[in-house]
């Protein structure tokens, strides 16, 4: 699978919001979400979310009580930050 399928997801954590963020990167299922866009999940399964053609992120729950986090970005791998997608809420 080409990198141009995959999206890189960027966390920050709540106890260090100035440090480095967490990057995560999903690929693309056979799965749509609730909004008809395609679902992505990382290599685990652990981390899943549904990506618009836009770069707007719906996290997914892959566990029941599961808090999920939504990312602070999301762009393509390689894709410098300042020309990088911000997430919105899902």
């Amino acid at each position: 699978m080409t990198s141009d399928a995959c999206f890189e997801l960027c966390f920050t954590t709540a106890w260090q919001p100035s440090a480095a963020p967490d990057t995560v990167v999903v690929r693309p299922t056979e799965a749509l979400g609730p909004g008809g866009h395609p679902i992505y999940t990382d290599d685990s399964g652990t981390v899943r979310a549904e990506i618009s053609d836009r770069g707007e992120v719906r996290m997914m729950a892959t566990a029941a009580r599961q808090e999920l986090r939504r990312p602070v970005s999301c762009r393509r791998p390689g894709t410098p930050a300042r020309a990088q997608q911000h997430a919105t809420a899902g």
